[in-house]
């Protein structure tokens, strides 16, 4: 199941080329990091080290998705809003759910 991508939905977005190339720049850093983290794990690094590595990872990845959450409402659910699409509402309440557990 390695590089596999699950789509939940058949929605698409054009992003702007300045959002497209921001968000495949953070998720490329925070590639590399795993990388590192894979590395450091294969040359039997101290636990705690790694730990913090995770750690950065994780906050790498909250940042990335404040970031898209942040987009999608200013644009997506805006605009889903303005058309008279109420269930986008509910549609990000579910969103809202999953990234909080």
């Amino acid at each position: 199941m390695e590089n596999e991508t699950v789509s939940v939905s058949d929605k698409t977005k054009d992003r702007s080329e300045k959002e497209y190339k921001d968000m495949i720049n953070r998720l490329s850093r925070i590639e590399g990091q795993v990388r590192g983290i894979k590395g450091m794990v294969e040359k039997n690094a101290y636990c705690t080290d790694i730990l913090v590595q995770v750690a950065a990872v994780n906050a790498a990845l909250n940042s990335f998705n404040r970031v898209l959450l942040a987009n999608h409402i200013k644009t997506c659910v805006t605009q889903d809003i303005k058309d008279g699409k109420e269930e986008t509402v509910d549609e990000l309440i579910q969103t809202l759910k999953k990234l909080m557990k």
